[in-house]
């Protein structure tokens, strides 16, 4: 018998990365919040790697930390080995990743939110959702408790009709051998939301003393590590290492000897996979010409003997998987713990949200995570911060947040999914960003930072380190500029071993350090008045002294965009009655409902005439209206 349990302000339906930040902005910002998880022992699971960051992904949790949000600070306590990736290219692409302790992370972010105001974490399973008359949302558990809610986020990873396939193998589950939600799709279709089956898989586990690391190179942390939060005082520690090894001629033939058992080929398997982070006999596939693939050999923890083998998810059938593992060098006598396998599970279309990750057609009802389309924990956790902040906004009556993508990969991503669309599990790459050069993240907390402050979510010592910081980078700037250095035979001998020319006339510091061959460091011995200032500050002014006309003419192209952004488009436009639009770009814009002509731009089938269109009819719309005046 259905039995009322209470009610909330905003109700999360699931504990992994979007549910965990989404769960934690809406108390932060004093809302009475709920999460929901089908088991609490896997709250912040990584069901896949044991790692948080990496190219692109390092960008969203240094801007997740600069607004406020959790998963930097908790990757910071967990991390076992930091490397900063790309240091051969350019800042823009600078990304740090580090390797956690996945059981140690998933304690942390527990605990965190066992103890966090205004907010309850409880082990159940929602079956059903639905609207009240009174616009408030019923939620019933498995266990026939009924709760209310002003406001719900879907946050359902991969458990959402979740199925797991092993070759011939096939049964309902949730990553990690847990319960799948068997129940809530049917709610969500009646609701009218669009779904449809994605697919991710994971590597096999093995026996760490079963690995032959005698050959394998050795990849070590960097030295001393970074953290990603700017609230992380303890240093951070590398305290393990990785290994790499290669497939060869011999994995390959076993995977292809058998792709005729695997679910991905035979057609078992419906849903769409990652097309960024496929499966070993889906490389073998598509690659024929490359002899030979990389892997590397994680640690899960400190704790733990499981070694997790990253690059080598697989589908296929245990005995194969035994078979192409062994052929590997390293692992030719390696024992599998945790086989690898494929889950399939549902998702919606994001091209039915806004901005707010909000459904456009459902009040109060907003979407997180990989129940969005996309993959990736980083991606998670950045869409649950964003619609766990603009559900507490949207029930106190404030004004939305809303990242545009001049200003954040945060708002990148959510512009790519609710404009754009996705056909596999999107995942975050600095090439997805026009403006990545401005968007670097070591100056993710000066784009954001002000912004989380203005929420609430940046505490008052946190806002006055960053002020500091602020002011400290700015007198450096003027610093440089001010500083001159004499053509001496010091700076000469240090200009000609860096491989730039020397000098005959005495050169500002700012200047110095515009040439690629030079930085702070190499200037270091003939910098006299030097200031004792924190790295992240020499970083911030070198990169901006060195890219200075590049970062203004992505500041121009942002100003072009933003003046498109801000000429907004009415909710309710009938786009197929407007003279002059293709009949594709009338359909995307009907279905997608676009909230400026700066997003309209952005939708694939939308042209330029198109656009040029609609600015002629807002024009058009405007001046009708003040002849009506």
């Amino acid at each position: 018998m259905k039995y009322n349990a209470g009610s909330c302000d905003i109700a999360v339906i699931g504990a992994g990365h979007a549910g965990i930040e989404a769960g934690l902005a809406g108390a932060r910002l004093g809302c009475r919040t709920i999460v929901f998880t089908i088991n609490m022992d896997a709250v912040g699971n990584c069901p896949c790697n044991p790692s948080i960051g990496g190219t692109a992904k390092g960008h969203l949790v240094r801007e997740i930390d600069a607004l406020g949000g959790e998963m930097g600070r908790t990757a910071d306590e967990a991390t076992i080995q930091s490397r900063m990736l790309n240091l051969g290219k350019g800042p823009a692409v600078h990304s740090l990743r580090a390797q956690i302790d996945r059981r140690e992370y998933s304690k942390i972010m527990k605990h965190k939110l066992e103890l966090q105001p205004n907010l309850l974490v409880k082990q159940a399973e929602v079956t059903a959702l639905e609207r009240t008359g009174t616009g408030e949302w019923l939620l019933t558990t498995r266990m026939e408790a009924q709760y209310t809610a002003k406001a719900v986020i879907l946050a359902t990873g991969t458990f959402l009709a979740g199925r797991i396939y092993v070759g011939d193998v096939s049964y309902e589950s949730g990553p990690d051998g847990l319960f799948p939600a068997s129940f809530l799709s049917e709610s969500l279709r009646r609701l009218g939301l669009s779904l449809r089956r994605f697919k991710t898989g994971t590597p096999a586990r093995v026996l760490r003393s079963s690995i032959d690391f005698t050959n394998l190179e050795v990849q070590r942390g960097d030295e001393p590590p970074v953290p990603f939060s700017y609230d992380t005082a303890e240093p951070v520690r590398n305290r393990a290492v990785c290994h790499i090894s290669w497939t060869n001629e011999k994995t390959r033939e076993v995977i292809l000897a058998n792709l005729d058992r695997s679910p991905l080929y035979s057609g078992r398997i419906e849903g769409v996979g990652p097309r960024y982070c496929p499966s070993i006999e889906d490389k073998v596939v598509r690659f024929p010409d490359k002899k030979r693939h990389q892997l590397f050999i994680e640690p899960c923890g400190l704790d733990t003997e499981e070694m997790y083998l990253q690059g080598m998810s697989s589908s296929l059938p245990e005995d194969v998987q035994i078979a192409f593992y062994h052929s590997i060098p390293g692992l030719e006598h390696v024992e599998i713990m945790r086989s690898a396998y494929a889950i399939e599970y549902d998702c919606v279309d994001p091209q039915q949200m806004n901005a707010m990750l909000e459904f456009q057609d459902l009040p109060g009802l907003y979407g997180a995570g990989q129940f969005n389309g996309s993959s990736g924990y980083e991606e998670a956790a950045a869409q649950g911060l964003v619609a766990g902040i603009n559900a507490a906004l949207k029930i106190q009556g404030k004004e939305p947040l809303i990242l545009d993508r001049a200003g954040s990969y945060i708002g990148t991503l959510v512009d790519d999914l609710i404009t754009k669309g996705v056909s596999d599990p999107y995942r975050m790459m600095t090439s997805r960003s026009e403006y990545r050069l401005v968007l670097r993240q070591d100056n993710a907390d000066e784009r954001l930072t002000p912004i989380g402050r203005r929420l609430g979510l940046i505490s008052d010592e946190r806002w006055a380190r960053f002020c500091q910081k602020e002011e400290q980078k700015k007198q450096e700037l003027a610093r440089a500029q001010r500083t001159v250095l004499p053509p001496s035979p010091e700076v000469n001998a240090i200009l000609q071993s860096c491989g730039t020319t020397p000098l005959s006339t005495g050169a500002r510091l700012a200047d110095l350090l515009r040439r690629p061959e030079l930085n702070y460091q190499a200037l270091a011995p003939v910098d006299r008045e030097r200031p004792e200032l924190p790295a992240a500050v020499f970083e911030n002014v070198e990169i901006e002294l060195k890219y200075e006309g590049y970062i203004k003419r992505q500041k121009a192209d942002i100003a072009e965009m933003r003046r498109l952004e801000r000429k907004r488009l009415p909710k309710d436009a009938d786009y197929q009655s407007i003279t002059g639009l293709r009949m594709e770009a009338r359909e995307k814009l009907q279905k997608i409902r676009p909230a400026n002509v700066g997003q309209a731009s952005r939708i694939s089938g939308v042209s330029p005439a198109d656009v040029s269109v609609l600015l002629i009819w807002l024009a058009k719309g405007a001046a009708e209206e003040g002849e009506d005046a």
